[in-house]
């Protein structure tokens, strides 16, 4: 008897067997919205992780006869979770909603020291550095152009990310640049030739050097090209 019962279930393993191996309704829903969301979020220099979180175990899916059809919105933004829409297309067929969590690293610009407000920014400040840009919610900023010829509206701590919102406008005044020192003494203003020792916008604290007595002060900038002298 016991040489009848093996062949016997070995031929409805084989009469099962797509069955057997295909994976669950369920287990195709959430590749398919895993697959939709890395081809959404795949661009040059992103690297992303996606992983469906596990469906409601009382949600019953059918098999579907047809290609899972899965869908984000055209403006989807990197956030930590995403819902993706999934439906079989089939006549019969079933939608529901994946939950997938996202990671998309990119390199972004990171300061490599401190950083003052209105200090003027260079390319030995920063470094490209690899984040998960799904949790910089205050957005960054990933191209040294992007920050040319810019100041900080605030202050950074060393190994910051970059945001839009920390830059403020171009620098009124570089190093190097010959400048107008102004000095009130006694009431009346005293102006002398300078030239500029560092970098900065309206309100930022540099030092000049008197061009005629060679004299190194501080001072803040006033104006394009215009630097007063502090006492």
């Amino acid at each position: 008897m016991r040489t009848l019962v093996v062949p016997l279930l070995l031929a409805l393993l084989w009469a099962s067997g797509a069955d057997a191996t295909a994976p669950s309704a369920a287990a195709s829903a959430q590749a398919a919205a895993e697959q939709a969301v890395r081809e959404h979020f795949t661009l040059p220099g992103n690297r992303v992780e996606a992983s469906a979180h596990a469906l409601n175990p009382n949600l019953h899916l059918t098999p579907c006869p047809l290609p899972l059809e899965a869908r984000l919105g055209s403006f989807a933004k990197a956030t930590p979770q995403l819902a993706v829409a999934v439906r079989c297309p089939a006549a019969e067929g079933w939608n529901t909603r994946v939950t997938v969590q996202l990671h998309v690293f990119r390199k972004v610009l990171v300061s490599t020291q401190p950083l003052l407000r209105g200090d003027g920014l260079r390319a030995s400040d920063v470094r490209a550095e690899e984040r998960d840009i799904t949790r910089l919610g205050y957005g960054y900023l990933d191209n040294l152009d992007q920050v040319a010829g810019r100041t900080l509206s605030r202050a950074l701590p060393v190994n910051s990310v970059l945001t839009p919102a920390a830059l403020g406008g171009r620098r009124m005044v570089r190093a190097g640049d010959q400048v107008q020192m102004v000095a009130q003494i006694g009431g009346i203003e005293v102006r002398a030739a300078g030239v500029a020792l560092g970098s900065g916008d309206n309100g930022a604290r540099l030092r000049v050097r008197n061009t005629a007595s060679g004299k190194i002060l501080d001072g803040i900038v006033l104006a394009p090209g215009e630097i007063g002298v502090l006492p």
